[in-house]
């Protein structure tokens, strides 16, 4: 039995339904990424949990208990929002006392919880200043602090980062992950940040129009989308829409329209439709000044394309080409920057052979 479950939860604001027959398991001590664009429904249903909504139809248990139509303060549950929601006139202190208060615990007990937030979020020495006399970091904090004071069973995250600049939003990720391992409690984040999903949880469902397209790790869905849409919507990808014009040793051949005929290795289920599309994630896309060998290894068949560079964009880490293959079609290519100087790089106008194995590609049904 999982921690919470969300059974056929549906919600609607007019003849909106900003929730569709929703279902979800969460594990305890799991932290859990709700992924979508903006209007898919994420914050909905966050705000459903923590109380401040009420589902349409649907269950919401945890621990086997139905808290569909319990009161926020009811539930063992705590929302952190996005823009903090700090009393400016209170100090540090009192703001992570507040909700301690509210619930009427004895005042030696809040003196000594608050002090485990304070050293846990690491703001000693500043338990007397006010929201104003602090940074968007330690605003943060105190917010984090507060939602946590209670020791809810499941937190609830709605974009707790976006208001960071990314160096802050970085050490604080990795700050909450240590924070959340230590406590062992639940965590559920919303983000439209791909990239602040796959570094942080464990598992990501990927919402869209009130639905759950995919629920997997960060890998599997980067690695292995169940669809079109998810590939995407997570990550870059190069997608090429062909037929299936032959199937032998655990290989396809694609034909199509943009980059001619492509070996794709066959995962298993296997696919049941003719007419697919062929993904390669720009990672897996290599760049040579001349066709490399038939076989990598002897076991993959490789794909070439050949085709003429277009853009260079160097990001430090990586350079990221665009080759503009004989078809017209383009082809994107991430390359790792190993050497100093650039004595590998590629230029404008320069002919190249773009190239990946048969390992390298993913069929996805239309």
């Amino acid at each position: 039995m999982p921690l919470l479950r969300i059974e056929g939860v549906a919600k609607a604001f007019g003849n909106f339904r900003a929730v569709d027959r929703l279902s979800l398991d969460i594990r305890a001590g799991e932290f859990f990424a709700l992924l979508g664009p903006s209007g898919c429904g994420k914050t909905t249903l966050l705000r459903m949990l923590a109380g401040f909504e009420t589902p349409d139809e649907g269950r919401i248990l945890l621990g086997g208990k139905d808290i569909a139509q319990a009161l926020p303060h009811e539930r063992p549950v705590n929302m952190m929002f996005q823009n903090y929601a700090l009393f400016p006139h209170l100090s540090v202190r009192d703001n992570i006392a507040f909700g301690l208060r509210r619930a009427g615990m004895a005042r030696g007990d809040i003196a000594t919880r608050v002090d485990e937030m304070v050293a846990l979020v690491k703001l000693d020495g500043m338990e007397k200043r006010k929201p104003d006399q602090l940074s968007g970091g330690q605003r943060q904090r105190v917010a984090l602090a507060r939602s946590l004071a209670r020791r809810p069973q499941v937190l609830l995250l709605d974009e707790p980062l976006a208001a960071l600049d990314k160096k802050l939003r970085e050490g604080t990720q990795a700050e909450l992950m240590e924070l959340q391992r230590r406590l062992g409690t639940t965590f559920i984040i919303v983000t439209h940040d791909q990239e602040e999903a796959m570094t942080m949880a464990s598992r990501i469902g990927v919402m869209d129009a009130g639905r759950l397209r995919q629920v997997a790790t960060p890998r599997n869905l980067y690695e292995a989308p169940s669809s079109r849409w998810i590939a995407e919507f997570v990550g870059d990808i190069n997608l090429f829409s062909g037929e299936i014009t032959s199937r032998e040793n655990n290989r396809l051949k694609v034909a199509t329209r943009g980059a001619g005929t492509l070996v794709v290795s066959e995962l298993w289920p296997p696919v049941s439709n003719d007419v697919v599309n062929v993904a390669i994630r720009p990672e897996k896309v290599k760049l040579s000044r001349r066709a490399p060998a038939s076989e990598e290894g002897g076991s993959q068949a490789i794909n070439r394309l050949d085709g003429v560079v277009t853009d260079v964009n160097y990001l430090g880490g990586v350079t990221t080409y665009k080759v503009k293959l004989e078809s017209g079609a383009m082809v994107r290519s991430s390359v790792a920057n190993t050497a100093r100087l650039d004595i590998d790089a590629y230029l404008a106008g320069q002919r190249v052979v773009a190239w990946f194995t048969s390992d390298d590609c993913l069929v996805l049904e239309q």
